[in-house]
């Protein structure tokens, strides 16, 4: 009873949840710290012995010290052996370099050490050296400059690499972004050539055009402006109805817009409800210009005295004979391209009945008129700028005739696509037109160069200012070069043709005269003789042109501006001259426009020209 007692009046605290674990799994706390213990004791063991069995191979090998020694072959092999393994390094470090470019750089204090061991250090300044281009023996300062190699360059040497260097990063200045480039090809292309910086006036339109959608209005600017804000837009196909009303103003009597391909029908309306008094009308790719917008006209009395429509051909025979009657009367200029079959010779009549004060005509692509208009146009006595291209087949008489009626009064002639045109157009050109200051007498295969050499033969005209003679040449594939009595212009007519007007001709045009011999374009161009006004140049698919003649038409033509030689495979390597542009060059290295920036003088001197 006693031993019971005592056990049940033991006094027990509270157990933790782990002591409870470790007890229902038969765990001991005291047999983990002696297993503890005694792998402690082992582990102590195990390091002693290893240290004794050390201790007595060292004592060995001490006792033993002529087996160890090399012989002088092992010893050879192994410095073989060590210089291979540094080669080893210094070729994958040198590769590494090359793989990341700048980037590649060593890494690593010990391939820095062993590459270092085989650099050449630098001489200190005072010290002799070679120089590295000229190897002249000079003394070295802390101002020496280091050659491509790695090497010291002499004074000499520093200062031509300094100037060279300069020189490569004045040209990496002057290298256009692309998106610049771009531009100043295609202003290239329209014959813009500019030098030095661009004026505020420019910057101020490009700013607009190129936040065409922030503008509210233009405000109060002159037409000219406006005219040219118009081109911009049209050429970058911004026109549409929300820009169109940027144009608009109460006192406005001149629109021009150059593209008008978005543009709907209620759009020319609006045109003429927010501006009634229109007196001049350019309107181009007015694809959507319709009979109800000549109704609008029509209707509201618009007093247009300069209508000038391309590519409106949705307008009906009808509508035009009705406009023609209403407000014909009015017209002085008159110009319609790219009408197909909307204008018919019976609307054509009413043209020549009810505009007697017409002195402008220009009538092209009409694909109904021919014969029949030729003998209208006679009866516009006024007229004093014609010009025509008819699909449909002409006479050379009836256009003969056309010219004695009115030749005397013309100042511009401009004829295209008449092929039945022969030698006796030209004489009647020459016999009755001595007012001309524009000719343009274009894709003909009829006319012969004894004709063109007896037009500008004694003709009592002045000068013209500008020719336009393309695709004058013979199309007979049996014989390319041409008969001996050669069809079109060749060199005998090009000669005369620059005789008589080369001293006032501003625009020259003779693409596809293939007819015209090396001789004749060098006799022209070469390089003593002066063309000081000229500044338009086409001399494409001229097969006989080279590099020698584009380099006399440079030297010949001080005011030129841009020189087209497309299809010219002689002319390679061409120096341009500052301000011009060459296009069509098919050997130039980067595109097919070369801007020049040579002096005459150095063009002089490497093409054997002298100066004028």
């Amino acid at each position: 009873m006693s031993g019971r007692r005592t056990s049940n009046n033991r006094i027990r605290g509270p157990q933790s949840a782990l002591t409870d674990f470790l007890a229902s799994n038969n765990i001991s706390a005291a047999q983990i710290s002696a297993d503890y213990e005694r792998r402690r004791r082992e582990a102590q063991q195990q390091a002693e012995q290893e240290a004794a069995a050390n201790g007595t191979i060292a004592e060995e090998e001490e006792q033993q010290p002529d087996e160890r020694e090399e012989t002088a072959l092992q010893k050879k092999k192994r410095k073989r052996a060590e210089e291979k393994a540094l080669a080893k390094i210094k070729e994958g470090k040198s590769s590494k370099k090359q793989k990341k470019g700048k980037k590649g750089e060593l890494d690593g204090d010990d391939s820095e050490g062993a590459l270092g061991m085989y650099s050449k250090s630098k001489p200190l300044p005072g010290q002799l050296e070679n120089c590295e281009k000229c190897e002249k023996r000079f003394t070295v300062t802390p101002y020496s400059k280091t050659g491509p190699e790695g090497g010291l360059l002499c004074v000499k040497c520093s200062k031509e690499q300094e100037t060279q260097r300069k020189k490569d990063d004045k040209i990496k200045k002057q290298a256009a972004p692309r998106g610049r480039q771009r531009q100043k090809q295609s202003n290239l292309l329209d014959g813009i050539v500019q030098d030095g910086a661009v004026s505020l006036q420019d910057l101020c339109i490009k700013t607009i055009v190129d936040n065409v959608h922030d503008v509210e209005e233009f405000g109060d600017l002159p037409q000219n402006l406006l005219k040219r804000l118009s081109e911009i837009f049209s050429k970058r196909r911004v026109i549409a109805s929300r820009t169109l009303d940027l144009f608009f103003r109460p006192n406005l009597e001149t629109m021009d817009i150059t593209d008008c391909g978005k543009l709907e029908t209620e759009d020319y309306i609006k045109i003429f409800s927010f501006a009634p008094n229109t007196k001049t009308l350019n309107l181009q790719q007015a694809g959507q210009f319709k009979d109800e917008v000549m109704d609008y006209i029509i209707e509201r009395d618009i007093p247009i005295k300069h209508l000038k429509l391309y590519a409106a051909n949705l307008i009906s025979n009808n509508k035009w004979i009705e406009f023609f009657t209403k407000c014909g009367h009015r017209l002085e200029s008159l110009q319609l391209k790219w009408l197909n079959w909307s204008l018919d010779d019976e609307a054509f009549a009413h043209l020549i009945r009810s505009c007697p004060d017409l002195r402008r005509l220009k009538i092209k692509k009409a694909f109904q008129l021919g014969d029949s208009a030729l003998s209208g146009i006679r009866e516009l006595r006024k007229l004093e700028h014609l010009s025509l291209q008819f699909k449909e087949p002409t006479s050379s008489e009836n256009l003969v005739d056309l010219i004695q009626a009115i030749g005397h009064n013309l100042r511009t002639l401009s004829l295209e696509d008449f092929y039945n045109a022969d030698d006796s157009v030209l004489e009647a050109i020459k016999t009755h037109c001595f007012r001309l200051e524009k000719l343009r007498f274009a894709d003909n295969d009829t006319c012969t160069d004894a004709g063109y050499t007896n037009l500008f033969t004694g003709w009592p005209n002045p000068p013209l200012s500008f020719i336009d003679f393309s695709s004058n040449r013979s199309i007979d594939y049996d014989n390319p070069d041409g008969t001996e009595n050669l069809t079109g212009l060749a060199t005998a007519g090009f000669e005369a043709m620059m005789s008589h007007s080369g001293s006032n001709l501003k625009t020259l045009m003779i693409p596809s005269c293939r007819h015209i011999e090396r001789e004749g374009l060098a006799n022209i161009w070469d390089g003593k003789k002066e063309y000081p006004c000229l500044k338009t140049v086409d001399v494409s698919f001229v097969k006989k042109m080279d590099t020698s003649i584009v380099a006399g038409i440079f030297k010949s033509c001080p005011q030129l501006t841009k020189l087209t030689a497309f299809g010219c495979f002689s002319v390679s390597d061409v120096m341009v001259p500052k301000g011009v542009a060459l296009i069509g060059v098919p050997n130039a290295q980067d595109s097919i426009i070369q801007e020049g920036g040579y002096d005459f003088d150095l063009i002089s001197a490497s093409t054997g020209f002298g100066v004028v």
